[in-house]
């Protein structure tokens, strides 16, 4: 099969590689799209040591299963595989196993390749209206789903009066906007650095946003919910400063370090300051089920490309040419 592999920081090759063999219990999937995610360009930055060349990568995927009885069928992936015999996964927490896997790791090779494969009850079917690039979008919604609602569950109010934050306008903090629109919060707006990306958000699906430093951002004491899915000493820093007396911050962002959090304000303010991580079978679901009726708005904010283009759709990433905040891959095999 084809596949782009991470070799070396900075590198990637477009090359064949030994298709993968289904083990008890799991499909081979052909891939028809496959999102670039943060975690990947960690990889691709040579910052993650969970993510060693040489690698596949990529997790946000879908496409069509090519072994046993569900051959044919249309699905989404989702990636994070967990043990039920775990604890936290009996618990339903299972996405904080310390023995869970995910595509794109070591023992899962990801899904930047023609094939991948992965647990049978990890495909999920998806309609014959929905296509393959849309549904590789499921996996980073969950990832906000999950966020958003981590967010109001520690909310002292409901949601619907609640004016919501998203520091970052990349893919996380996109669907973090449409999870929190979607739940009926008061207001949302997303601070985004990037203007022609601020202005695709907002005339392609009608959210409202800000550039950091400027006259409309949100004001001190103003959030009642921020998410931040940026993770940088900024944006912590504009976090604690935003948020009011007893607000929620969610962090999602996953650049290293730990400066910006204002500790005097968050102990005296009562500020509440939540990590979060992946999300539950059931809200994976619940992503692709949304997406599927249409309730998260036209999802225009992506742009495909071929896989084989791979390594450059990397590089335009990281060098601040991508206007879209989602790049997807997709593979030409249908």
């Amino acid at each position: 099969m084809k596949a782009l592999v991470y070799t070396a920081p900075y590198t990637l090759e477009y090359r064949e590689e030994p298709d993968p063999v289904p083990g008890p219990g799991e499909v081979l999937v052909a891939v028809e799209s496959v999102g670039i995610c943060g975690s990947d360009m960690h990889g691709y930055h040579g910052q993650d040591a969970r993510r060693p060349a040489p690698l596949i990568l990529g997790h946000e995927a879908a496409g069509r299963i090519v072994t046993g009885p569900r051959t044919g069928e249309r699905v989404a992936l989702n990636p994070l595989v967990i043990d039920p015999s775990c604890h936290y996964a009996k618990e339903g927490r299972g996405h904080l196993s310390p023995t869970r896997e995910i595509l794109s790791m070591p023992a899962r090779p990801g899904a930047f390749a023609e094939l991948v494969r992965i647990p049978s009850e990890n495909a999920l079917a998806i309609a014959d209206a929905t296509s393959y690039a849309h549904a590789a979008l499921v996996e980073p919604m969950a990832v906000s789903w999950h966020a958003v609602g981590r967010g109001i569950h520690l909310l002292h109010g409901s949601i619907r009066q609640a004016h919501v934050v998203i520091l970052g306008g990349g893919a996380i903090g996109v669907t973090a906007a449409l999870a929190a629109r979607h739940f009926g919060a008061r207001s949302v707006t997303i601070g985004e650095t990037n203007e022609l990306r601020r202005r695709r958000l907002q005339e392609a699906e009608g959210l409202s946003c800000y550039e950091p430093g400027g006259p409309e951002e949100p004001g001190e004491n103003s959030a009642d919910l921020v998410i931040d899915a940026v993770g940088a000493v900024a944006t912590r820093r504009a976090a604690c400063r935003m948020a009011r007396p007893g607000a929620v911050i969610v962090h999602i962002g996953l650049l290293p370090g730990h400066d910006g959090l204002d500790i005097r304000k968050i102990t005296l303010q009562e500020v509440t300051v939540t990590g979060t991580y992946c999300y539950s079978p059931e809200e994976f679901r619940a992503s692709l089920a949304a997406i599927e009726a249409g309730q998260l708005g036209p999802m225009t904010w992506f742009e495909t490309r071929p896989l084989a283009d791979g390594a450059q759709a990397f590089a335009d990433i990281d060098g601040g040419r991508a206007v879209h905040p989602k790049i997807v891959l997709e593979t030409g095999t249908a």
